[in-house]
């Protein structure tokens, strides 16, 4: 599992972290788990189709736990980017359920959607992971590669924060791509946060100094930084990286608190490549799936804490300034499975009236 929490520049730079204990204040529960289930059930219909409907469609072909059906069990997992190991862990796991039930019961259609759905969140895990900001200037920094939707990802980002009641700066650090800065200028003003920018082509890290300096000095809550995208040179991405850390660790001990890597979750396992190479070059913290709502790919979301040990804390479901929501595994793995159990309590019934 990744550090979490701040002060990894130094770790790289051979130096020691200070501590962070606090933990950020959770927001209203009941609200966000209604919020979030809404939206992942009337958003993730491809993902339902794949990962959940057409696997437990198996069992109503078949009528029966046997081999036959946990082979295509765990072909349909992969198909939907669960990835083979971790679809191979879930079928197994199924297996080896099945097998220790007593002679009396039997591994039904309500059996099998119960255990499937409760080992998809043992997987990804039944907390809803928090950002942790617990200090008077706090840094989040944004990595990932160009076209993830890191941009809005950022801008989004800084108006949940707003919307909580934290004032933000946005820092644009990703001075080399051609037209970045306006982009995320955009996106500033539709949050109403304050940007920090210099020409194209400045160095990101006085970018950085000028916005903690700026933040400082307006007694800001939150910077947000924006970096280059450039995985395909990774030495120069290391040193870009390495300088703005040095930045930061100077001017705000124990920062940053926290390192969020943005991934398009369309992707699928291609995503997660790009997270392993993330990984070598900084500690991350947590993991953004973004353009979630558009793709059947949504199984990556259970990929990401096994492969990766790092937990997913906000997911984007629309191209709205309110589509980022903090990922809540619990109500996730709910709406996955509704219209699946929605469908056989119909099955049921229309049976019984028959």
């Amino acid at each position: 599992m990744s550090e979490q929490g701040g002060g990894w520049f130094r770790k790289i730079l051979g130096g020691k972290a200070p501590g962070t204990e606090a933990q950020a204040e959770k927001p209203a529960e009941e609200t966000v788990k209604k919020s979030f289930f809404a939206k992942v059930r009337d958003r993730l219909t491809k993902t339902k189709t794949t990962l959940i409907s057409q696997t437990l469609s198996i069992f109503r072909r078949r009528g029966k736990v046997d081999e036959a059906l946990l082979e295509e069990m765990e072909e349909c997992l992969i198909q939907a980017d669960v990835g083979v190991e971790t679809s191979i862990h879930l079928i197994d796991s199924i297996r080896q359920r099945a097998r220790k039930l007593p002679s009396s019961e039997e591994a039904d259609f309500e059996w099998l959607r119960k255990n499937f759905h409760d080992l998809i969140l043992e997987e990804i895990g039944a907390e809803p992971p928090q950002l942790h900001l617990p200090d008077p200037l706090n840094v989040i920094l944004i990595v990932g590669v160009n076209g993830t939707g890191k941009t809005t990802t950022i801008g989004k980002l800084a108006n949940r924060l707003r919307n909580e009641g934290r004032s933000v700066i946005i820092a644009a650090g990703d001075t080399f791509r051609a037209a970045a800065i306006d982009q995320i200028r955009i996106w500033a003003e539709r949050s109403g946060c304050e940007i920090i920018a210099g020409a194209d082509g400045a160095d990101p890290a006085s970018v950085v100094f000028n916005a903690i300096a700026g933040a400082r000095s307006r007694g800001v809550d939150v910077v947000i930084i924006d970096t280059a995208g450039r995985l395909h040179n990774k030495t120069n991405l290391m040193k870009e990286l390495e300088k703005i850390g040095r930045i930061i660790a100077r001017e705000i001990p124990g920062a940053p608190q926290e390192t969020l890597l943005v991934l398009d979750a369309s992707t699928g396992q291609n995503g997660l490549s790009q997270a392993k190479l993330f990984q070598e070059i900084v500690p991350l913290t947590g993991i953004v799936l973004t353009k979630l709502d558009g793709t059947a790919k949504g199984g990556v979301t259970i990929a990401v804490r096994k492969q990766l040990g790092i937990p997913v804390k906000y997911v984007g479901l629309g191209e709205g300034l309110e589509d980022l929501e903090p990922f809540d595994p619990g109500s996730f793995v709910d709406a996955l499975f509704v219209e699946a159990q929605e469908e056989e309590d119909s099955s049921s019934s229309t049976s019984s009236s028959a």
